[in-house]
């Protein structure tokens, strides 16, 4: 389920995020740096996206499952495969 009230919204199937996951774009079309990014576990962040030749970079501050495990900051590149998902393709 997306997080409704932020320009745009990226949900993760996980309490992380993984090389190939399938990640869902709640994206009303503004360009904008803020978005919430949600967690498979409950977790709410505020995050930073930008579009990139054709790709979203997505840059995840560190935060806390609710396990209360830290993760540390990441950026992620988010890529449209050929099935029309978005999937997270590498990381910095």
């Amino acid at each position: 389920m997306a997080v409704r009230g932020a320009d745009n919204a990226f949900v993760f199937p996980h309490s992380h995020a993984f090389r190939r996951d399938r990640i869902s774009v709640d994206d009303d079309r503004k360009i904008g740096p803020g978005c919430l990014v949600e967690f498979g576990d409950g977790v709410t962040v505020i995050a930073e996206w930008h579009p990139v030749e054709g790709a979203i970079h997505l840059s995840i501050p560190t935060y806390r499952i609710a396990k209360e495990t830290e993760v540390a900051p990441q950026t992620w590149r988010l890529v449209l495969d050929n099935d029309g998902y978005w999937r997270l393709e590498r990381v910095w």
